[in-house]
C-alpha cells in the first residue's frame, strides 16, 4: 500500500487473449508488484471463450505476486463452454466470480470485490422492460435477475470498503463514444441500482465498450471506470481507493 488505507487497484478488461497473442500483456504484469495490491480482470478474457484460450489467459494472468480476481464477459461465453474457462482459470489461482464475493486483506483493510458480467437493457429513459413477447421478456429478466443477486453479493461481503465488477456497464457515462443505437447492449442501469442500494462500495469496474470512456459515476455517486483494453490502452490502469479516488 502507498499508505495508511489506501489500496491501489489495477484493472483491464476485453483483453481477448487466444496464442496470437498470447505474451502481449505479461512483461508489464511481472512488474505489478509494487505497484498495486490486487488486479481486477472485467471479462472478455478469451476470443471464442475456448477452453484452450482460457489456458493462454492462465498462462498470462497466472502465478502473479499480487491477486487476481476476474469476471467473464459475453465473449467468454460464446463457445458455452464458460464451466471449463473458469476452471482453467482457478486451477492457477485466478478467483472467478459471479454473483459472487471474496474479501481481501490488503495491510488492515478488508477489501471486498463482487462481481457479475451483468447484462444489457439499456440506461433510464430508453431501456428494456419485461413486455411483450417471451424473448423480451427473457432478456430483461435475465438482467433483472443477475442484477438482483449481484447486489445480494455486494451487501454480503465482510469488508472495509467495496468494489463492484462487472462486464456490462452500470452507467451511460463510460459509453460515449459508443453509437447510441448498441447503448442497449453494452450495458444497465440496473447494475448500478445494485451498486447505489450497498453503502461502501468505492469503486465500481467494467469492461466490454470499446469505443467508450474511462470516467463516470453512477447516480450515487461512486465512481466507475471503464477498463476494456482499447479504452486504457495499456496492460492495466491503477487507481488508489480511499475516501477519495485518484489516479495512483
Amino acid at each position: 500500500m502507498t499508505a495508511e488505507g489506501c489500496v491501489r487497484v489495477a484493472a483491464v478488461g476485453d483483453v481477448h487473449l487466444d496464442a496470437d497473442v498470447l505474451g502481449r500483456y505479461r512483461p508489464a504484469l511481472e512488474h505489478l508488484d509494487g505497484k498495486a495490491d490486487l488486479l481486477l480482470l472485467a471479462g472478455d478474457l478469451t476470443r471464442h471463450g475456448t477452453a484452450d484460450e482460457a489456458r493462454c489467459v492462465a498462462q498470462e494472468f497466472g502465478g502473479l505476486a499480487v491477486p487476481v480476481i476476474a469476471i467473464l464477459g459475453n465473449h467468454d461465453y460464446h463457445c458455452d463452454q464458460q464451466a471449463e474457462v473458469t476452471k482453467v482459470l482457478q486451477d492457477v489461482g485466478i478467483t472467478v466470480l459471479e454473483c459472487t464475493g471474496t474479501v481481501l486483506h490488503v495491510g488492515d483493510v478488508r477489501v471486498g470485490v463482487a462481481g457479475t458480467k451483468g447484462f444489457g437493457g439499456g440506461f433510464a429513459g430508453a431501456c428494456a422492460s419485461e413486455f411483450g413477447e417471451p424473448e423480451m421478456k427473457a432478456f430483461t429478466r435475465h438482467s433483472r435477475e443477475l442484477a438482483e443477486r449481484f447486489g445480494v453479493a455486494l451487501a454480503e461481503l465482510e469488508c472495509d470498503v467495496r468494489i463492484a465488477l462487472t462486464h456490462y456497464s452500470p452507467v451511460p457515462e463510460t459509453l460515449l463514444g459508443e453509437p447510441l443505437e448498441i447503448y442497449p447492449f453494452l450495458g444497465s442501469y440496473l447494475l448500478a441500482q445494485a451498486i447505489d442500494a450497498t453503502p461502501g462500495v468505492g469503486l465500481a469496474v467494467h469492461g466490454h465498450a470499446h469505443a467508450g470512456s474511462e470516467r463516470g459515476t453512477t447516480p450515487g455517486g461512486v465512481p466507475v471506470r471503464n477498463v476494456a483494453h482499447p479504452v486504457i490502452k495499456q496492460a492495466y490502469n491503477v487507481y488508489q481507493l480511499s475516501s477519495v479516488l485518484a489516479p495512483a
